[in-house]
Order: C-alpha cells, then structure tokens, then sequence
C-alpha cells in the first residue's frame, strides 16, 4: 500500500498527462483503417474453415468429410458420397456432421443443455 505522500504524488502526475484522446461516440462508425487492419490480418483467413461447414455437400470439394466434438475429442469422418446417398444434395454440412455426432454422442447427463457434442469442422 503506498504511503499518503506517494498517493499525492501519483494524483499529480494524473493531471499533468494532458488532455487524452476523445473515443468514438457510441453510435459513430469504426473508422476505415480498421476495417482494413481486420482484412490484413492473417488470422481472417482461418474463418473459412467455418463458411465450409455452412456450405451444401454437394458443394464440399473433398472427397473425405470430417467433424470433431470439442467437448469429448471424438471424431467422424465419412465419405462424401456416403454423405451425399444418405442425406441428399441439398443437405448442409453442418447439419449433417451436427447429426453424425449426436447418433454416436457418449456425454449424455440428462440436462438438455448440457447433451450432446460440440462440433468441429475440419
């Protein structure tokens, strides 16, 4: 704990700062450098894996599908065309691989908020 002479000098440093920054005002737009500093970073680009999981099997390009669940490390693959004959063209992958996991799931407690998988698409 500092002594009372330390705290008032550190309350006179406070003040001799100067006048900080304004902030952007609560309804006002996210200035442009930004937006193109979030386009530049690298890691932008390991969202696609996400948009793949959104896309219809058909549209998948692999041959070989596979999820994972986060909660229990478990992990299903199958073959796109296994995929395709059981599910059909217009299924999406998410829901297909949602599905293949739930069939299989082992954490099941009871509590519907707490079953189930939590996928992974890979």
């Amino acid at each position: 704990m500092p002594t009372p002479t330390q705290m008032n000098k550190m309350a006179s440093l406070v003040g001799e700062r100067g006048p900080q920054k304004p902030g952007l005002a609560r309804n006002a737009d996210l200035p442009a450098e930004y937006w193109q500093a979030l386009l530049d970073d690298r890691r932008a680009e390991a969202r696609s894996v996400c948009s793949e999981a959104a896309l219809r099997l058909d549209q998948i390009p692999k041959h070989l599908l596979r999820v994972g669940c986060w909660r229990c490390a478990r992990i299903v693959e199958i073959q796109k065309v296994d995929a395709l004959r059981l599910y059909g063209r217009e299924a999406i992958w998410k829901d297909v691989g949602r599905r293949l996991l739930d069939n299989t799931c082992t954490q099941r407690t009871g509590r519907h908020e707490e079953d189930g998988c939590w996928p992974q698409f890979e």
